[in-house]
């Protein structure tokens, strides 16, 4: 009997969830109504401002029952909208050309049909099921007593006929229910186009800022000392003749100066490409980057160490991200410890950088966090950061690398 106590309780569970989707059909009936009403309105203007607001709750709506579904299919049901933002004329074309607008509007009357009927056939089905499996189980369990010897083995538990029949109509239902609120592939592949345009978007802006940077760079800093190396030049060839002494100091200081400036040269030159990248490879050069943390950092590096090289893209953004992030745990978290973990498969590879700090870090326009998201996104990544306040902080970088 424990056989048929268990498919009773998945059966009774089967026909709970129809039940409970009766007052979503009836919400759905209404809202076959309400929806071209709002339309009609909507295109002679008089009920243009309201419009966003009715997509809104049609959008609440349904995603009650990709979350009802989705719970009893056992994997979530996706959503995709535009959002609605902007000015009310922006609000109002969103919510007319949104195709997620009209895939909500198009499930409404199939699921008033669809949750109506099966619910009806629950409804039917179930003294039809008591009766049938009921009887067959009595029977059954009358026969067991009667025939079976003491040390006979435990015969098989005998097979419901209907009862099976509630979680066959359940997972039909919300399998319907899936294939009509899930976003189709043309509406994901143009989410896909917009967000790499937006990240495209951001690497240029982020391109901008950095040309900009280096522009300053040399304005304010490596043209400057050119200058002052060539007035401390014209100096010492005026003393030459009349006091060597102080055309020596003047060398001396222009050589001093020639020195300061090669040196700036070389930290310009190693924001655009590090040169360690060129001689070490990503493995040395992320060493190079833990010995000036100023704080112990313990590194896997086996997944980018033994292997062919990565693409000099991915290569020159996984360096920037370690080098941003262990900038900012020495500035601002007061971290004592550090990590950085690569992991490599199935042709993409993961970099964990970890501390121990307090934690609390945001990203904000301006950020390095945001520039790392940027720059990630440029190369089809993505980033993901965890930082509690109190700590610890964990930045998730994945890059496709081809292999």
């Amino acid at each position: 009997m424990a056989y048929f106590s268990s498919q009773l309780r998945r059966s009774w569970q089967a026909s709970c969830h129809l039940f409970f989707g009766v007052p979503v059909a009836m919400a759905a009936f209404l809202g076959c109504f309400a929806v071209p009403i709002g339309v009609f309105f909507t295109l002679f203007v008089i009920g243009a401002p309201a419009w966003p607001e009715i997509v809104r709750i049609l959008r609440r709506f349904a995603g009650y029952e990709r979350v009802r579904a989705g719970g009893w299919l056992g994997k979530p049901i996706p959503e995709l909208y535009l959002p609605l933002d902007g000015s009310p004329s922006d609000r109002v074309r969103l919510a007319l050309t949104d195709p997620g607008t009209w895939r909500d509007a198009l499930w409404l009357p199939f699921a008033t049909v669809s949750i109506f009927g099966f619910s009806a056939v629950v409804l039917v089905l179930w003294p039809l099921t008591l009766l049938v499996d009921g009887t067959a189980a009595a029977v059954r369990r009358s026969l067991e007593r009667r025939d079976t010897a003491p040390f006979d083995p435990a015969p098989e538990p005998p097979r419901a006929m209907l009862l099976p029949v509630f979680e066959v109509l359940a997972d039909a239902q919300a399998r319907w229910t899936a294939a009509l609120l899930k976003p189709s592939a043309s509406t994901k592949l143009g989410q896909r186009v917009a967000e790499l345009s937006e990240s495209r978007a951001g690497a240029m802006e982020a391109h901008s800022a950095e040309l900009r940077r280096i522009e300053r760079d040399l304005h304010d800093g490596v043209q400057a000392q050119l200058v002052a190396l060539s007035m401390r030049i014209g100096l010492a060839r005026q003393q030459v003749r009349n006091d060597p002494d102080a055309a020596t100091e003047w060398l001396d200081e222009a050589q001093e100066e020639i020195d300061a400036t090669l040196a700036a040269l070389r930290g310009i030159v190693r924001t655009v490409h590090p040169p360690v990248l060129t001689d070490r490879g990503l493995a040395g050069a992320v060493r190079t980057l833990a010995v000036s943390a100023d704080i112990p950092v313990e590194m896997n590096l086996a997944a980018v160490e033994n292997g062919h090289r990565l693409p000099a893209a991915v290569e020159a953004a996984v360096y920037f991200v370690i080098a941003e992030c262990l900038t900012n745990i020495r500035k601002h978290s007061g971290a004592t410890q550090a990590s950085v973990r690569f992991t490599r498969a199935d042709g993409s590879l993961q970099v964990v950088v970890t501390d121990n700090g307090r934690g609390g870090a945001e990203e904000h326009g301006g950020s390095g966090l945001l520039g790392i998201r940027r720059r990630v996104a440029a190369l089809d990544g993505t980033t993901e950061i965890t930082s509690p306040p109190g700590g610890p902080t964990r930045m998730k970088v994945e890059l496709p690398c081809g292999s």
